[in-house]
């Protein structure tokens, strides 16, 4: 406690800035929605264009007022109001720091003021969650307080993504999450395409959907393939966890193998047939090779191309080594193999996405 009085109350410019926010509560709860929306549209007209540097102290200087009609939107649509703490925790946000709120505290609600605020330059804002759930009741629960603004919201989902669009339906019933505020309209996601979603100005997700995307956009051969467009400002969910424990884990892709698996499957069954004096197996350097005799059966079965045909050859050889694996006590020895020739195809799921240890 001495270390930090000496330095000073390390939150005294964002409490500042609190108070900031307060002054404009009771005015901006007299504007109308078209009048709220105008002062979006101002501040988006207002960045486009700025250099990366001014644009940053263009959005501190609106900063208080830009948190002021986020909350305001917030009691109109969700019937929430964003104490202090919140918006202590969206400053925070904002600076790039890590903010640290206790269950319960709110913390879904106090990142929309940040959010909004960094959305409002048009390169993307990206909320990135802890599983799937999250970033489609996000999406539509929050979606709710940028769509009253006049920003667009997106979901990217496993091999699904949406954009977040305002449906009512008359006589619909109401959810028991709905009473208690959580609002998951899912009828207001509707689909649209991955490019779609990543055009909006404030995207849902998680750090795995993104983070393929972002691979496969690396590998596309063309820009009209890409998905994704220019990374700006990101808010990270259970940052610990997706930074930390998460990480330990790297994405993979990976695409189909190209060759057909039907000469492995052929040479496997054939050294079924093998005798001993076929082959030999040399120990020190743990490899099989064929006898004289190995190869005139090879010859026998598939013609004299065997002995110069590199591929087939191959598929010859590597089937050897399947052959001394059962010999030494390995069941189904061509599929025991199967591994060290296709690692892809096993370690991977095709063109999937997915997680390798």
């Amino acid at each position: 406690m001495a270390f930090f009085g000496l330095l000073g109350d390390p939150l005294s410019e964002a409490k500042s800035k609190v108070a900031e926010i307060n002054k404009f509560e009771e005015p901006h709860s007299k504007l109308s929605r078209e009048e709220l929306r105008a002062k979006t549209a101002h501040w988006r007209e207002t960045l486009q264009g700025m250099k990366t540097a001014d644009s940053h102290v263009y959005l501190e200087s609106i900063l208080p007022e830009a948190f002021a009609v986020v909350r305001e939107a917030a009691k109109r649509t969700l019937g929430q109001r964003h104490f202090d703490v919140q918006l202590l925790g969206g400053i925070t946000l904002h600076q790039g720091k890590v903010a640290e709120m206790k269950t319960g505290e709110g913390k879904t609600l106090a990142a929309t003021g940040a959010v909004y605020l960094n959305a409002l330059s048009g390169k993307g804002a990206h909320v990135v969650t802890v599983n799937d759930y999250l970033a489609r009741r996000d999406a539509s629960w929050m979606g709710q307080i940028y769509h009253y603004l006049g920003l667009s919201v997106g979901a990217i989902q496993h091999e699904k993504s949406f954009v977040y669009e305002e449906k009512d339906i008359e006589g619909e019933a109401v959810t028991a999450e709905e009473e208690t505020g959580v609002q998951i309209d899912v009828k207001n996601l509707s689909p649209v395409t991955r490019r779609e979603a990543y055009a909006c100005d404030i995207v849902y997700g998680t750090n795995n959907e993104f983070g393929f995307d972002y691979l496969r956009d690396n590998m596309a051969q063309s820009l009209e393939q890409r998905v994704q467009r220019e990374l700006n400002y990101a808010i990270v969910d259970e940052v610990d966890s997706i930074l930390i424990d998460e990480a330990r884990t790297p994405l993979i892709i990976s695409a189909p193998d190209a060759e057909s698996t039907d000469l492995y499957r052929e040479f496997s069954n054939f050294m079924k047939n093998l005798e001993a004096d076929d082959y030999v197996y040399e120990e020190k350097h743990k490899q099989v090779t064929f006898t004289e005799k190995g190869y005139e059966k090879l010859e026998l079965k598939y013609g004299q191309e065997i002995l110069s045909d590199i591929k087939l050859r191959h598929h010859a050889d590597d089937r050897g080594e399947g052959r001394r694996a059962g010999k030494t006590g390995v069941k189904n020895p061509g599929h025991h193999h199967f591994p060290k020739l296709f690692p892809a195809v096993y370690q991977t799921r095709g063109h999937d996405r997915h997680r390798v240890n």
